[in-house]
């Protein structure tokens, strides 16, 4: 793990984006304290370019809130969709695809079946249809998110833990009597880990982008500051204040590109071929 860090600090690009990410990170943790005031407080008059004000660097929007107020407490609420839903795809994920993998047979054709039903839906489609269904709140956008993620997740692992389990070390773990929980848990899948850890990182910026088009589209928790809250409420303005849609849009892509370029770091440093180069 020390020379995949070493490897991975030496990709430029994939350290660049860990260092915006990092940057992102504090400052949704601060901003709450740089911007102790409620984003939906009404602060000064509506429609005031960037730069107009002092007090709101980022000019206000349509209700006279403050953007960067709004940019802030979005930040913490935005990766925090990302990286829970995640988290969440990730652990069924695993677990359907080691349990498939791992056993085979009828127990792999029966979980592969319903990956695939899963899989036919298109995935922000199907993220629509379960907010609309049960209201769009915080829970049923990270629901939608990680019921939509999981089962590329899901194959992804069956695949490792297929290719592993024929291994001469799985079969000596299975010559001493190990248990074939402890041989999935402690053999198999810390071997299988690095290429999902990629995928972790590309499904976070997909799911800040699924949370982003849910709240343009007027699919968001009302109650809740976003960057899509903020994109969605800038729509009906983008002729005379095209900046509200744009700032928090630029957040979005340049969050989303670094968390790429990191995955693409990380899956440079973990992969074998990649270490004499």
């Amino acid at each position: 793990m020390k020379d995949a860090f070493k490897r991975f600090l030496r990709n430029k690009a994939a350290a660049g984006g860990a260092l915006f990410l990092l940057m992102v990170v504090i400052l949704a943790i601060i901003g709450p304290i740089l911007h102790p005031s409620s984003p939906w407080d009404m602060a000064s008059s509506p429609l005031q370019w960037p730069g107009d004000d002092p007090a709101f660097p980022l000019g206000t929007d349509m209700l006279g809130r403050d953007v960067l107020a709004g940019m802030l407490h979005g930040a913490r609420i935005s990766l925090s969709i990302g990286l829970i839903a995640t988290a969440v795809s990730l652990v069924v994920g695993i677990f359907v695809g080691a349990l498939s993998g791992y056993y085979g047979g009828w127990i792999d054709s029966a979980l592969m079946r319903v990956t695939e039903v899963v899989q036919t839906i298109p995935a922000f489609l199907l993220c629509i249809v379960l907010v609309v269904a049960f209201k769009p709140s915080l829970f049923t956008i990270v629901a939608a998110i990680a019921i939509s993620s999981w089962p590329a997740v899901a194959r992804l692992v069956r695949g490792e833990v297929l290719s592993l389990r024929q291994r001469d070390f799985v079969m000596a773990a299975q010559t001493v009597g190990m248990s074939d929980r402890r041989i999935l848990f402690t053999q198999i899948l810390p071997s299988a880990l690095p290429p999902v850890i990629v995928m972790g990182s590309l499904m976070v910026a997909t799911a800040i982008l699924v949370e982003a088009g849910l709240s343009f589209l007027g699919l968001s928790d009302p109650n809740v500051m976003t960057w899509g809250v903020i994109i969605g409420a800038g729509r009906d303005a983008l002729a005379e204040a095209w900046y509200l849609a744009a700032l928090p849009g630029l957040a979005i892509t340049l969050t989303v590109m670094s968390l790429n370029l990191v995955g693409e770091g990380i899956n440079d440093a973990l992969n074998p071929r990649m270490r004499d180069r």
